[in-house]
């Protein structure tokens, strides 16, 4: 079984007078802006990293969630914040860490049982896969 999804970009002018604007298949995202100034001047719109930040913390969400079932467990409720890092290099700029923030409230969890599911669901998310060139740090709190 394959499952395809799409999202576009449009650029226009140089690098940093230009702008874009980026869709998603769903619409989810319709023409949305993105440019140098919000990718690197903190100027408010999204970029890149801010988009692949919200797809790890989606799909870790999930994953979490799935291994939780499968160990009988059922979250109240499951928050994950996912911090991508740009940093400059001699050859450009490289996405170099991703670092996973979940506070989560899963009643009947230990704090080993939730740690360890925590990590496989880490590991075995589908976004956590394909960055597998980056550092992935996961910071995981049980709520009571």
């Amino acid at each position: 079984m394959s499952i395809k999804k799409t999202a576009s970009a449009i650029w226009e002018g140089d690098l940093k007078a230009g702008k874009g604007q980026i869709s998603t298949e769903s619409g989810a995202l319709r023409n949305t802006p993105y440019g140098f100034n919000t990718r690197f001047e903190g100027v408010p719109g999204t970029n890149p990293e801010e988009l692949i930040g919200a797809a790890h913390a989606g799909c870790f969400s999930m994953a979490f969630s799935m291994i939780l079932g499968e160990a009988g467990l059922t979250p109240d409720r499951i928050d994950t914040t996912a911090e991508v890092t740009l940093d400059k290099q001699s050859d450009g700029f490289a996405i170099t860490a991703v670092k996973l923030i979940l506070k989560a409230k899963v009643p009947g969890a230990s704090t080993e049982q939730f740690t360890e599911l925590a990590n496989k669901a880490k590991a075995g998310c589908p976004v956590s896969k394909v960055l597998t060139g980056v550092t992935i740090t996961l910071d995981a709190t049980l709520l009571p």
